[in-house]
């Protein structure tokens, strides 16, 4: 049991039940190995050189026969908790708030923050969660590291696939990453609200989604064009070049 505290503290929590069909690896794309380790243990690894972490929480899904073996040679952080909770929903949005219940039963507060952390960007570094945890320890909302759009932007058709339908202005527009970091109460309030609604559910890509349709605005900081998700078979090439070179 994690003992409480007046200070809030932040802990990580690590999604960890999707399937990745469009990675093209077999299997969960979590599992798969790069650069000599899987996906989610070079995750998992940069989250335990983070010391302002107290503890991380991987979500996976109750059926899950892989992840202890995808760990199995990952030390344990001396100065952080690992946590694994086997309550993942059928999208991100349920795994999340399926993770911030488990948090809470362990002796998370809801003035605590939670850094919520796709698995699938396993390049992270911890640099840019401290740079993070700078920029949003003080505010009363909090943030998600993001970078602005460099390239030029194009809508579809709907009526025809493939084909322009209009050039979008990238001027003010971030790609969104992870972690995204909130009050472990606040994104528990969100997450209901938006689940309350069918459309508003299905609006739901990330937290911070969440946070703005209870009217808040999270802080954008700047984070890294490594910090890329693992989505399509390129990016597994690129991320074992990359992890390689590190």
């Amino acid at each position: 049991m994690l003992i409480t505290t007046e200070a809030p503290r932040c802990f990580a929590l690590v999604p960890c039940a999707g399937v990745g069909l469009r990675a093209g690896v077999g299997g969960p794309k979590q599992y798969h190995r790069v650069a000599g380790r899987t996906v989610v243990a070079h995750t998992l690894a940069a989250l335990a050189g983070v010391p302002r972490l107290s503890a991380t929480l991987v979500v996976l899904s109750p059926d899950d026969s892989q992840f202890d073996a995808a760990v199995v040679d990952l030390p344990t952080p001396a100065d952080q908790t690992r946590h694994v909770a086997r309550c993942g929903g059928a999208s991100r949005a349920d795994t999340v708030a399926n993770g911030l219940v488990a948090l809470m039963e362990l002796g998370v507060a809801e003035h605590d923050w939670v850094l919520v952390h796709d698995a699938a960007r396993c390049l992270l570094q911890p640099a840019w969660v401290d740079r993070l945890i700078d920029a949003c320890v003080d505010d009363e909302v909090g943030g998600l590291l993001a970078l602005p759009l460099a390239d030029t932007i194009k809508q579809e058709a709907s009526d025809a696939p493939g084909r322009i339908a209009a050039t979008v202005s990238r001027a003010g527009k971030w790609a969104a990453q992870t972690p995204q970091m909130f009050r472990v109460g606040l994104l528990r309030r969100a997450l209901t609200h938006a689940s309350s609604d069918p459309e508003l559910a299905a609006s739901i890509t990330d937290e911070a989604s969440a946070i703005e349709l209870l009217g808040h605005a999270p802080l954008l900081v700047r984070g890294d064009a490594l910090n890329f998700k693992l989505t399509f078979p390129e990016d597994f090439a690129l991320a074992e070049r990359l992890l390689r070179s590190m």
